[in-house]
């Protein structure tokens, strides 16, 4: 682990912990002393990551589903009831369907807004008395996409999620800045998930492409033509968290090779 600090003591609540960018900033919080509670909607995957952090660093809060209130609800009751006060926030549940915009359906339309952008509305106000309660130490990382700082073809409605999430968290932050919390994001470009393995399997259904094919053609955007690891994304997490990061707030920090630039 490149970045370490010393999160002793402290809740973290993680949605879409699951997998991916999720599971990555879990271990690595978990690997940092902090008290995790892994939320998402199927128990299996979340206690299989559990498995992988320090013994009682961990509980699970599954069928959480993050577009509905009444499930968010009861998945904060319950992370407090196990560790107490959620001090760090990590809005990382997300989901993306593609469609040229012309054949979008209202109902797709619909369910990336609600997932992306509505489920960071929705945890963030049912946390927001925890995490304002930790002054200083509280921390609302929301894991946004290059998608949210530039436009991609054929994914109109999660650019347009992603976009939200940014200008949610730049405004959150300066609301927020009073009480000492800070409020960033993180924009991963295409990162090493299941969700891009299924894209690049896709791709060589449809093209014939070799999968070494297929991921030059999905990175070519990226200076390092690369996919993004999930561990730097976490990484830059859990620096975002850390105690030396009080002053980095409503930024949106793009990882993903040089592929956006932010300044």
């Amino acid at each position: 682990m490149s970045i370490t600090c010393d999160l002793a003591g402290r809740h973290a609540l993680v949605t879409g912990a699951g997998s991916g960018i999720g599971a990555a900033i879990a271990r690595r919080l978990g690997a940092a002393g902090a008290r995790v509670t892994l939320a998402g909607r199927r128990a299996a995957p979340l206690h299989a990551v559990a498995a992988d952090l320090p013994a009682g660093a961990a509980t699970v809060v599954a069928d959480c589903d993050v577009t509905d209130p009444r499930a968010i609800a009861r998945g904060v009751a319950a992370a407090r009831e196990n560790f107490g006060p959620i001090g760090i926030l990590i809005n990382n549940a997300g989901a993306v369907e593609s469609a040229p915009f012309g054949k979008m359906s209202h109902e797709s339309w619909q369910r990336t807004i609600a997932v992306d952008l509505g489920s960071v509305f929705l945890v963030t106000q049912a946390v927001l008395p925890d995490v304002t309660a930790a002054g200083g130490a509280g921390r609302i990382v929301n894991v946004a996409s290059t998608a949210g700082l530039t436009g991609y073809r054929y994914v109109a409605a999660y650019c347009a999620a992603k976009h939200g999430v940014v200008g949610l968290t730049r405004a959150l932050a300066l609301e927020l800045a009073p009480t000492g919390v800070t409020v960033n994001a993180v924009c991963p470009g295409f990162t090493d998930t299941p969700l891009a393995r299924a894209a690049i399997a896709t791709i060589m259904e449809k093209t014939g492409r070799s999968e070494a094919e297929a991921i030059t053609g999905m990175t070519a955007g990226n200076p390092q033509a690369r996919l993004v690891a999930p561990e730097e994304v976490a990484d830059t997490v859990l620096w975002l968290v850390s105690p030396g990061a009080s002053s980095i707030n409503g930024q949106a920090i793009a990882i993903a090779g040089g592929e956006v630039m932010t300044g």
